[in-house]
Protein backbone atom coordinates (compact mmCIF):
# COMPACT_ATOMS: atom_id res chain seq x y z
CA UNK A 1 0.00 0.00 0.00
CA UNK A 2 1.33 3.46 -1.04
CA UNK A 3 2.69 5.84 1.94
CA UNK A 4 0.77 9.04 1.95
CA UNK A 5 0.98 11.58 3.84
CA UNK A 6 -1.75 12.14 6.45
CA UNK A 7 -3.14 14.92 8.84
CA UNK A 8 -2.29 14.01 12.43
CA UNK A 9 0.58 13.99 15.05
CA UNK A 10 3.73 12.32 13.87
CA UNK A 11 4.84 8.71 14.26
CA UNK A 12 7.22 8.44 17.52
CA UNK A 13 6.15 5.09 18.14
CA UNK A 14 5.12 3.47 21.66
CA UNK A 15 8.14 3.82 23.65
CA UNK A 16 6.87 2.25 26.86
CA UNK A 17 4.39 -0.36 27.24
CA UNK A 18 1.40 1.54 28.25
CA UNK A 19 0.15 4.64 29.72
CA UNK A 20 0.44 5.60 33.32
CA UNK A 21 -2.84 3.94 34.42
CA UNK A 22 -1.99 0.68 32.24
CA UNK A 23 -4.71 1.94 29.16
CA UNK A 24 -4.23 3.47 25.95
CA UNK A 25 -5.84 6.25 24.59
CA UNK A 26 -7.18 5.10 21.27
CA UNK A 27 -8.62 8.44 19.28
CA UNK A 28 -10.27 7.67 15.92
CA UNK A 29 -10.96 11.04 14.02
CA UNK A 30 -12.84 12.10 11.09
CA UNK A 31 -10.77 13.39 8.21
CA UNK A 32 -12.17 16.93 9.11
CA UNK A 33 -10.34 16.40 12.26
CA UNK A 34 -13.68 15.45 14.27
CA UNK A 35 -13.49 12.93 17.31
CA UNK A 36 -14.98 10.26 16.09
CA UNK A 37 -14.99 6.56 18.40
CA UNK A 38 -12.55 6.69 21.36
CA UNK A 39 -12.17 4.76 23.80
CA UNK A 40 -9.09 3.59 26.29
CA UNK A 41 -7.44 -0.01 26.17
CA UNK A 42 -5.33 -1.80 27.78
CA UNK A 43 -2.13 -2.90 25.80
CA UNK A 44 -1.46 -6.53 25.67
CA UNK A 45 1.30 -7.11 23.74
CA UNK A 46 3.04 -6.89 20.49
CA UNK A 47 3.82 -9.49 17.30
CA UNK A 48 4.73 -9.46 13.55
CA UNK A 49 1.28 -8.29 12.97
CA UNK A 50 1.61 -5.20 14.91
CA UNK A 51 0.22 -3.74 17.93
CA UNK A 52 -2.74 -5.41 19.92
CA UNK A 53 -5.22 -3.77 22.69
CA UNK A 54 -7.53 -5.07 24.42
CA UNK A 55 -11.03 -5.25 26.77
CA UNK A 56 -12.90 -7.28 28.38
CA UNK A 57 -16.75 -7.66 28.50
CA UNK A 58 -18.74 -5.01 29.61
CA UNK A 59 -16.37 -2.35 28.53
CA UNK A 60 -16.96 1.10 27.35
CA UNK A 61 -16.41 3.13 24.24
CA UNK A 62 -17.66 6.28 23.02
CA UNK A 63 -18.51 7.77 19.66
CA UNK A 64 -17.49 11.60 19.24
CA UNK A 65 -18.41 13.31 22.50
CA UNK A 66 -21.85 10.97 22.80
CA UNK A 67 -22.33 9.40 26.17
CA UNK A 68 -20.39 6.28 26.71
CA UNK A 69 -21.99 2.71 24.83
CA UNK A 70 -21.49 -0.25 27.10
CA UNK A 71 -19.94 -3.11 24.86
CA UNK A 72 -20.86 -6.77 25.94
CA UNK A 73 -18.52 -8.66 24.63
CA UNK A 74 -14.29 -8.51 25.16
CA UNK A 75 -12.72 -7.40 22.07
CA UNK A 76 -9.01 -7.14 20.96
CA UNK A 77 -8.31 -4.68 18.21
CA UNK A 78 -5.02 -4.86 15.90
CA UNK A 79 -2.89 -1.74 14.98
CA UNK A 80 -0.44 -2.73 11.95
CA UNK A 81 2.34 -1.02 11.29
CA UNK A 82 2.56 1.61 8.47
CA UNK A 83 -0.92 0.51 6.60
CA UNK A 84 -4.14 1.85 6.04
CA UNK A 85 -6.53 -0.07 8.34
CA UNK A 86 -6.73 -1.57 12.06
CA UNK A 87 -8.76 -4.52 13.22
CA UNK A 88 -11.08 -5.94 15.41
CA UNK A 89 -11.69 -9.30 16.56
CA UNK A 90 -15.01 -9.77 18.48
CA UNK A 91 -15.60 -12.51 21.49
CA UNK A 92 -18.98 -14.60 20.78
CA UNK A 93 -21.67 -14.38 20.39
CA UNK A 94 -20.98 -10.89 18.92
CA UNK A 95 -22.40 -11.32 15.62
CA UNK A 96 -19.61 -9.34 14.07
CA UNK A 97 -16.30 -11.48 14.11
CA UNK A 98 -14.37 -9.35 12.37
CA UNK A 99 -14.57 -5.68 11.44
CA UNK A 100 -12.01 -3.62 10.04
CA UNK A 101 -11.64 0.13 9.52
CA UNK A 102 -10.07 1.71 6.60
CA UNK A 103 -7.98 4.32 8.10
CA UNK A 104 -4.92 6.48 7.60
CA UNK A 105 -2.06 4.50 8.97
CA UNK A 106 -1.71 4.41 13.02
CA UNK A 107 0.41 7.05 14.73
CA UNK A 108 1.75 7.18 18.31
CA UNK A 109 1.97 10.84 19.09
CA UNK A 110 2.72 9.80 22.71
CA UNK A 111 3.19 6.14 24.30
CA UNK A 112 0.09 6.57 25.88
CA UNK A 113 -2.20 6.95 22.61
CA UNK A 114 -2.72 5.84 19.29
CA UNK A 115 -4.76 8.27 16.43
CA UNK A 116 -5.69 7.68 13.45
CA UNK A 117 -8.29 9.35 10.61
CA UNK A 118 -11.28 6.76 9.86
CA UNK A 119 -11.64 6.93 6.22
CA UNK A 120 -15.57 4.98 6.05
CA UNK A 121 -15.19 1.96 4.47
CA UNK A 122 -15.66 -1.15 6.36
CA UNK A 123 -14.76 -4.80 5.60
CA UNK A 124 -16.51 -7.09 8.39
CA UNK A 125 -16.68 -10.50 8.27
CA UNK A 126 -19.93 -11.95 10.05
CA UNK A 127 -19.69 -14.83 12.73
CA UNK A 128 -19.93 -18.03 10.68
CA UNK A 129 -19.54 -16.50 7.38
CA UNK A 130 -17.63 -17.79 4.53
CA UNK A 131 -16.76 -14.29 3.07
CA UNK A 132 -16.29 -10.77 4.33
CA UNK A 133 -18.04 -7.96 2.80
CA UNK A 134 -17.12 -4.30 2.09
CA UNK A 135 -19.73 -1.54 3.70
CA UNK A 136 -20.23 2.29 3.58
CA UNK A 137 -19.51 3.19 0.65
CA UNK A 138 -22.04 5.45 0.08
CA UNK A 139 -20.39 7.29 3.19
CA UNK A 140 -16.66 7.17 1.63
CA UNK A 141 -18.27 8.70 -1.44
CA UNK A 142 -20.30 11.36 -0.05
CA UNK A 143 -16.91 12.18 2.67
CA UNK A 144 -14.74 12.31 -0.71
CA UNK A 145 -16.90 15.44 -1.68
CA UNK A 146 -17.67 16.54 1.37
CA UNK A 147 -13.93 16.71 3.19
CA UNK A 148 -12.00 16.44 -0.39
CA UNK A 149 -10.15 13.65 0.27
CA UNK A 150 -6.92 13.64 -2.05
CA UNK A 151 -6.83 10.81 -4.93
CA UNK A 152 -4.08 9.43 -2.95
CA UNK A 153 -6.07 9.41 0.05
CA UNK A 154 -8.44 8.11 -2.16
CA UNK A 155 -6.59 5.09 -3.75
CA UNK A 156 -4.86 3.90 -0.55
CA UNK A 157 -8.21 3.76 1.54
CA UNK A 158 -9.63 1.64 -1.64
CA UNK A 159 -6.45 -0.39 -1.80
CA UNK A 160 -6.71 -1.41 1.77
CA UNK A 161 -10.08 -2.79 1.45
CA UNK A 162 -9.55 -4.67 -1.18
CA UNK A 163 -6.20 -6.01 0.14
CA UNK A 164 -8.36 -6.97 3.51
CA UNK A 165 -11.07 -8.58 1.36
CA UNK A 166 -8.43 -10.84 -0.09
CA UNK A 167 -6.87 -12.05 3.15
CA UNK A 168 -9.67 -12.13 5.22
CA UNK A 169 -11.33 -14.37 3.30
CA UNK A 170 -8.42 -16.45 2.86
CA UNK A 171 -7.86 -16.35 6.73
CA UNK A 172 -4.50 -15.23 6.05
CA UNK A 173 -1.83 -13.60 8.17
CA UNK A 174 -3.87 -11.65 11.12
CA UNK A 175 -7.13 -12.75 10.22
CA UNK A 176 -6.30 -16.24 10.74
CA UNK A 177 -6.87 -16.97 13.89
CA UNK A 178 -3.58 -15.44 15.77
CA UNK A 179 -6.14 -13.07 17.42
CA UNK A 180 -7.58 -16.00 19.71
CA UNK A 181 -4.28 -15.78 21.96
CA UNK A 182 -4.75 -11.80 22.45
CA UNK A 183 -8.74 -12.30 23.16
CA UNK A 184 -8.34 -15.04 25.47
CA UNK A 185 -5.99 -12.63 27.52
CA UNK A 186 -9.11 -10.09 27.97
CA UNK A 187 -12.07 -12.46 27.83
CA UNK A 188 -10.83 -14.60 31.09
CA UNK A 189 -11.43 -10.85 32.70
CA UNK A 190 -14.97 -10.77 32.07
Amino acid sequence: MAAVETPGAPDNGPNEPDGLDGLIQVTYRKYDGALHWNLRMRRLGEDEHGIWLGLPAHSVMRKGHNPEVAVPEAHVVLFPRDVWWTATFNAAPRRTEIYCDITTPPRWPSPEEVTMVDLDLDVLRKRGADHPILVDEDEFAEHQVRYGYPTEVIGAARDAADWLLGEVARGAGAFGGVHKRWLSMVAEQA
